[in-house]
């Protein structure tokens, strides 16, 4: 079984065209932007001819696989240095939820409650602040310098989308195609000459029947993928042709977040940013942003080196909410829309090979994400922009696009760029994480204080290999036979464990409101709402049955963004509903099973899809 759907060959329509991109989110947007600018001369005549239609443009047609383009994405906070230069008149107050950086925190929070698990120096720190802290909390007197996001901006990506690719079809240069998603790359060896789209028509098993419409083949000269960490075009690259020699992707987290309108009377002023640690649990970080109209993006960070089988980053969005510091300014809010997305934290040793013949790399999925910063859009935007200037020097070359051509045209642009130089100093930044948690924030302090000279030590994992049991992760917490009656009542009730569990060890139960804290089931119905299109294949499937049924955490439930995987009360694999799937790719990292005939992967397997989030906000 691969990761796309599942079908015998069959007789499939073709088209070409010169440049097909899969994928639009920054990435895309810098690319299709630096592009469509170089492909008409002043006069308005073509700068150079399409090989698919002479006397035309080039034809460039992006594929989408969200039913908008700005849908089911995050609030961000940047310098926008890549962004600015592309843009350098750009007024913010055209972008709806922009807005410039004009103060920014980091802030620790104490556990008001007691049931975070705190090692001993974070003991230490909760007494040695506690008389300079309010509502306990402490605001540290500076921003570490790699930290520091101001002079910045931050916008709403659904939004800048929007804004960037309205600007890109009234062009005529570049098709944006929404609600597109695509399967697979159409490979010849290791070279690729375009990709296939999704089948249309058929049954949750993929199976193709009376009324099918198979996913068209679209022939290009140029694929540029950009489908981010979990997009199926990228992964089905890095299975067929592996990683660079000592590159891994092994590191993830989960990006839980929601857009609130904050209450009247809310100090926090447009432009405010805010980083948080130490609560609900010390690898969990927190950020808001806070836009014009008294609105604010906030969420949380759980990463694959937080060592719960049942973490679960909704519960623990909503218990950081809560936290003193953050409920005085937030009670009486509303939420308004609510997401998730995977985040490839492995930076530059993620990096896949970024081009071949035929096909090119950009964005997160091509390991740009700056791991000490902890921030990837601006990157992603540069990342594009640079393959953009590539492509137009070898179109107006007459060059094709062959491995040797890409990477002296792309490849040398970002080895010399400052996405590479910073992307080299973050490199190790993070590998203290591996080992523990106060290695983890030596490491980065290092790391950043000394420009990438000092690094803590450390070796990565695979997710699946980090995972302990229940038993063992709540030993000395939950005797192992009351383990096994909560399994068993849970299991019984088609429930996932972690509520009962952190009801268990002391978390407070959440005191649902009905308008910003709602159950995570409304949560699914707002702003917009998550929906999927009928006739296309499930996209969540799980290599083997007998692997799930066997596995005691089954972390891919109590994970899940969406609760879309749940308990099976008849065995086996566990249950999957596309109607409630965010598309957030979590599972695929969030599974303590590695799939019987491929030990680098994990026993769920994610492919292309239909559906998922309908925000803009979000």
């Amino acid at each position: 079984m691969s990761d796309s759907t599942d079908t015998p060959e069959v007789p499939r329509a073709e088209m070409e065209t010169d440049i097909v991109c899969v994928g639009f989110g920054p990435a895309a947007g810098g690319f299709l932007t630096t592009l469509t600018r170089g492909l008409k001369r002043e006069d308005g005549t073509p700068a150079v001819e399409s090989a698919v239609m002479p006397g035309m443009p080039p034809q460039v047609i992006c594929y989408e696989r969200a039913d908008d383009i700005g849908f089911g994405v995050s609030g961000v906070v940047t310098k926008g240095r890549a962004i600015r230069a592309s843009f350098p008149d750009l007024d913010l107050s055209q972008i709806p939820m922009a807005h410039e950086v004009t103060d920014e925190k980091v802030v620790y929070l104490r556990d008001p409650v007691g049931a975070s698990r705190r090692p001993g120096a974070f003991r230490l720190a909760d007494k040695a602040l506690s008389r300079w802290m309010e509502d306990d909390a402490f605001e540290l007197p500076y921003v570490p310098p790699f930290l520091k996001k101001h002079p910045g901006m931050i916008f709403s990506i659904g939004q800048f989308n929007q804004w960037v690719g309205s600007n890109l079809m009234g062009t005529g240069l570049a098709q944006i195609w929404p609600g597109s998603p695509v399967a697979a790359p159409l490979m010849e060896g290791r070279a690729v000459r375009g990709v296939r789209m999704v089948d249309q028509g058929v049954g949750k098993d993929g199976a193709l029947g009376p009324g099918s419409m198979p996913g068209m083949d679209m022939k290009a000269a140029l694929t540029v993928v950009a489908d981010g960490p979990v997009g199926p075009v990228g992964r089905h690259l890095d299975r067929e042709l592996g990683l660079p020699e000592g590159n891994h992707q092994h590191e993830w987290a989960i990006g839980m977040k929601c857009v609130v309108d904050l209450p009247e009377g809310c100090d926090w002023q447009p432009g405010t940013v805010l980083h948080t640690i130490g609560y609900p649990e010390p690898e969990i970080f927190g950020f808001l942003y806070v836009y014009p109209g008294n609105v604010a993006s906030l969420g949380i960070f759980v990463p694959s080196w937080f060592d719960n089988p049942v973490r679960t980053a909704y519960r623990s969005m909503q218990h950081w909410m809560l936290h003193p510091y953050l409920w005085k300014r937030l009670q009486g809010g509303t939420m308004r829309s609510w997401g998730a997305k995977s985040l490839q934290e492995s930076g530059r040793r993620g990096e896949p090979f970024l081009c071949g013949d035929g096909f090119a790399r950009i964005g997160e999925g091509s390991g740009s994400t700056n791991v000490l910063t902890g921030s990837g859009v601006d990157e992603a935007w540069a990342t594009g922009v640079m393959l953009g200037e590539a492509v137009l020097e070898l179109m107006q070359a007459g060059k094709p696009y062959t491995r040797e051509n890409l990477e002296a045209a792309y490849v040398a642009r970002r080895r010399a760029s400052w996405v590479e130089a910073e992307a080299k100093v973050a490199e190790k930044s993070r590998d203290g994480f591996t080992a523990s948690i106060m290695k983890g924030f030596l490491g980065m302090a290092l790391t950043g204080l000394t420009n990438g000279l000092v690094n803590m030590p450390g070796s990565a994992r695979k997710p699946q290999d980090r995972i302990p049991t229940v038993e063992d992760y709540y030993k000395g917490y939950i005797a192992q036979g009351e383990i096994r009656e909560i399994r068993a009542e849970c299991a019984r009730q088609g429930k996932s464990l972690h509520d009962a569990l952190m009801d268990r060890v002391g978390w407070p139960q959440i005191p649902l409101d009905g308008t910003l804290l709602v159950s995570h089931q409304d949560a699914l119905l707002m702003g917009g709402k998550v929906q999927a299109a009928p006739g296309y294949a499930d996209h969540v499937r799980f290599a083997d049955p007998y692997t799930c049924e066997a596995c005691r955490e089954q972390v891919c439930i109590e994970a899940c963004s969406g609760q879309a995987i749940t308990v099976n009360t008849e065995g086996g694999a566990p249950l999957f509903d596309r109607e409630k799937c965010v598309h957030c790719g979590a599972c695929i990292w969030n599974c303590s099973k590695s799939d019987p005939k491929d030990k680098e992967r994990t026993n769920v397997r994610f492919g292309a899809g239909s559906g998922g989030l309908h925000s803009v906000e979000n």
